[in-house]
């Protein structure tokens, strides 16, 4: 994964994008893309896109599965699901085919989970 962190003075509205993907991989997770879990071959944004969509349940914070009641769980998923696809958008690794702010900000708002 490309990391953007202004390194090399270059800082940008679409490295800010970048990092609020990354922010919110990182929060619904609870993984941080410098886990020792990550290499060159498996990165942040692999292990999540490769879960998608029917093995999100493996890659979020067990702590946000923990309702007994399963309409709770499968809404739970189906929200952290459509956040953590929108995360994606954010942190494509070209700065060219990232979501920018204002479409994040429409996404967002247009989440209906059905609670």
């Amino acid at each position: 994964m490309t990391e953007e962190f202004g390194l090399e003075g270059l800082i940008s509205t679409s490295c800010d994008v970048y990092s609020y993907g990354i922010l919110l991989m990182e929060t619904f997770t609870r993984v941080k893309p410098i886990d020792e879990m990550f290499s060159e071959d498996m990165t942040m944004t692999r292990w999540i896109k490769e879960s998608l969509p029917n093995a999100i349940s493996d890659v979020i914070d067990a702590n946000l599965l923990k309702p007994e009641e399963e309409y709770l769980k499968a809404v739970v998923l189906k929200c952290v699901s459509s956040i953590v696809e929108l995360a994606l958008s954010c942190s494509a690794e070209s700065p060219d085919e990232r979501i920018n702010m204002k479409d994040v900000l429409v996404a967002l708002k247009k989440l209906n989970f059905g609670i």
